[in-house]
């Protein structure tokens, strides 16, 4: 494959990134109307129906940063209907996922509104039946094939829905729902000062960066540079930035807000969301950072853990342990996807029962190959690319083997990474005309991936090692042996030494470094081959 890639200039890549989109940005109003979103009329009715009758609203939420910023943007909007709303966020530990029946216990209301979260409630629903709650579910997982019998389910996987566009996030959901409150109510709120948080959660949950996803990501993003939300303020004093990327919510701001549901209490990235004021905000932010950077401690022992554990024969991967952190092992999936190019499944013990995060690759739909095996697991749910669930320990071996029978069928182009490597450039080529050139097709993401170029037997002429614990290196290399000028590659979380034949092949992304005011263009190692 490396040997057929083309030699790009500017043009040929401005020609290649083009093909990508088949038609103009939409405009933001060009989003469908929320009407088409089957049931969402009647749960704006029934949420408009419950604030006239000054009802009692609990709103259930999820601990990643999609749950978090369905929470924040829906308590955001009550606030200034203004209206009482009472927001749970369940405690990955001690409450499970989602409106889970050990929710519902301290639980007081007439209406309770789900985001993130809800589509597999059967026992919740029934449990709201039996105490004469309305239950809205908003979601945007996969239903299975029995639904939880609930008011009403807001959710674009229905069968039942016409929503032209199926892969939006849970915060997308609750946006567009939110939309149909505020024309019921006639209120006077801009949706749009929304956006700031909702294009953290489309980042944040992997969404495919096109369609309505693409132009609410974009307006989002520079949302983030001027909106007077206290969080926003912070995001961009700590990223610094004269533009923030896609990236640099993907690599930066969504593992700390990620943090805090994975290691202790979303509550503490609720607080940080709905700050009122930049003091209180600064205040969580640096709490999350503290979080993030015990997370990546804890991270980097189980990965080196679990890659013991590896069967490197199996073509689904599944490893399980005692005393494994639940907050990191999706985490540590992607880890060993990465390294293997294989799904992963990895497993937390705590007494008889195990607790799994799944994560997958190219093709391969891993929610539908553990969904054959679902008579080995008490529980399950997710999507195509990464998925959660929980089983008996005793069944775990049966599982394994059960899910690697299962993938036998999966054709072997599935594994194929959706990183495809565009081609190869010349060092000259590489300037700050380029990095406007790859703005031009910002935000890049999932279904839209920054471009990916290939350096081939390139000389090593030098290797440094940076950071405070000296874990990423900064390579110095000439492309072709009559050059003088040497280029520099970054290669994070990677300790390189140096090859015996001093050459290295690799593929690598290209992104704008800022600092001090400069500009410049920075070379960013993806994979050693």
């Amino acid at each position: 494959m490396l040997n057929k890639l083309p030699t790009l200039n500017k043009s040929d890549l401005f020609e290649l990134l083009s093909q990508r989109f088949d038609s103009q940005d939409k405009k933001l109003s060009q989003i469908p109307n929320p009407k088409l979103l089957a049931n969402a009329t009647n749960a704006a009715q029934r949420i408009v129906k419950a604030i006239h009758n000054k009802e009692r609203i609990v709103l259930v939420g999820d601990y990643d940063v999609d749950g978090v910023s369905s929470t924040a943007i829906t308590v955001d909007f009550f606030n200034q209907i203004p209206y009482p709303l009472v927001a749970v966020i369940p405690n990955r530990f001690t409450d499970g996922y989602g409106v889970s029946p050990t929710v519902l216990q301290r639980i007081n209301a007439d209406l309770v509104i789900t985001v993130d979260n809800g589509i597999t409630a059967i026992e919740a629903a029934e449990i709201c039946k039996q105490r004469d709650i309305d239950l809205i579910i908003t979601d945007h997982h996969t239903p299975s094939e029995t639904l939880p019998n609930a008011y009403v389910i807001v959710n674009p996987k229905l069968s039942t829905c016409n929503y032209p566009f199926k892969e939006i996030c849970g915060a997308e959901v609750i946006w567009l729902l939110l939309g149909l409150v505020k024309k019921e109510l006639a209120l006077n709120i801009d949706m749009k000062q929304f956006l700031d948080i909702l294009s953290i959660a489309i980042i944040a949950d992997v969404m495919p960066l096109i369609n309505i996803n693409r132009t609410l990501v974009k307006e989002g993003l520079k949302m983030i540079m001027h909106s007077n939300r206290p969080a926003s303020i912070i995001i961009r004093d700590f990223l610094n930035k004269s533009q923030i990327t896609s990236e640099d919510i993907a690599f930066n701001i969504a593992p700390r807000i990620n943090s805090a549901g994975r290691l202790e209490d979303a509550s503490i990235a609720l607080d940080f969301y709905t700050a009122p004021d930049t003091h209180t905000a600064y205040k969580q932010f640096e709490l999350l950072t503290q979080l993030n950077d015990l997370r990546k401690a804890t991270e980097t022992q189980t990965t080196n853990e679990a890659l013991s554990l590896v069967n490197k024969e199996d073509k689904v991967i599944v490893v399980a342990s005692t005393g494994w952190h639940e907050g990191v092992i999706g985490i540590v999936a992607s880890r060993l996807v990465d390294k293997f190019g294989y799904p992963t499944i990895v497993l937390s013990i705590k007494g008889e029962e195990a607790k799994g995060s799944a994560r997958s690759i190219g093709d391969v739909n891993i929610y539908e190959l553990i969904k054959e095996n679902e008579h080995l697991l008490t529980k399950f749910g997710g999507h195509k690319m990464a998925a959660g669930l929980s089983l008996h320990v005793k069944d775990i071996k049966a599982f394994a083997e059960a899910i690697n029978q299962s993938v036998k069928k999966v054709p072997e182009n599935d594994f194929i990474p959706k990183e495809q490597i565009s081609g190869i450039l010349q060092s000259e080529d590489i300037d700050t005309e380029l990095l406007s050139l790859l703005e031009q097709f910002e935000p890049y993401g999932e279904a839209n991936l920054r471009p990916t170029f290939l350096i081939k037997d390139a000389e090593v002429v030098s290797i440094k090692l940076m950071g405070a614990d000296k874990s990423h290196s900064r390579i110095e290399i000439r492309q072709y042996p009559h050059q003088r000028n040497t280029v520099e590659l970054i290669a994070f979380r990677r300790v390189f030494e140096m090859p015996e034949d001093k050459k290295l092949t690799c593929s690598y992304s290209i992104t704008k470094n800022e600092f001090n005011g400069k500009i410049s263009t920075q070379l960013l190692v993806k994979k050693i081959f």
